[in-house]
C-alpha cells in the first residue's frame, strides 16, 4: 500500500494539481490546500483503482481531477471504518472522520470530468500527528 499521488488545489470546487510531497499539520491539513482548517474533512482520500476505473468508463481524468488530496494504491478506502487510523509515511497519522460525502450540485468537477467519484468512494481525515509526505511513501492500517 502506497501513496501514488499527492496533489494540492488553492480554490474548493476544482481540480487539484499534483506534486511530489506535500507537509501536514496536525489539526489542519496539507499545506497550501483549500480544504485545509480545523474541521474534521482536513485531507481527502481516494484509491488510484477507484481512478483507473473511472478512466475506463471513458471519463478522461487524471490524479487530483476529483478533488482528492492523496491517491493510493492496495487501499479500499470506503470500507474502512470511521475511527480508524492510518499512517502515511514515516510520520503523519491521520484518523478517517468521514467516508463519501452529500453532494448537493453537481459541482464543477462533475461538469468537467462527466462524473464525481468523492461522493461515493472518497475518504476523509483530521491530522492527528503531522510530517512530511511524498509520493512512493508507503501507507498502513494501524486500527
Amino acid at each position: 500500500m502506497k501513496i501514488v499521488s499527492i496533489a494540492i488545489s488553492k480554490k474548493k470546487g476544482t481540480r487539484k494539481t499534483p506534486v511530489n510531497e506535500a507537509f501536514i499539520s496536525k489539526d489542519h491539513g496539507l499545506e497550501g490546500d483549500a480544504h485545509a482548517g480545523k474541521w474534521h474533512r482536513q485531507v481527502s482520500f481516494l484509491s488510484s483503482e477507484s481512478i483507473e476505473s473511472a478512466k475506463e468508463q471513458g471519463l478522461d481524468v487524471t490524479f487530483g481531477d476529483f478533488a482528492e488530496n492523496i491517491a493510493t494504491t492496495g487501499i479500499d478506502w470506503k470500507t474502512l471504518p470511521v475511527g480508524t487510523h492510518v499512517r502515511l509515511g514515516k510520520s503523519v497519522l491521520v484518523e478517517i472522520t468521514q467516508i463519501g460525502k452529500e453532494c448537493h450540485n453537481k459541482c464543477a468537477i462533475y461538469y468537467k470530468a462527466g462524473d464525481c467519484i468523492m461522493p461515493r468512494e472518497g475518504v476523509f481525515a483530521r491530522v492527528l500527528e503531522e510530517g512530511k509526505i511524498r509520493c512512493g511513501d508507503e501507507v498502513h492500517i494501524e486500527k
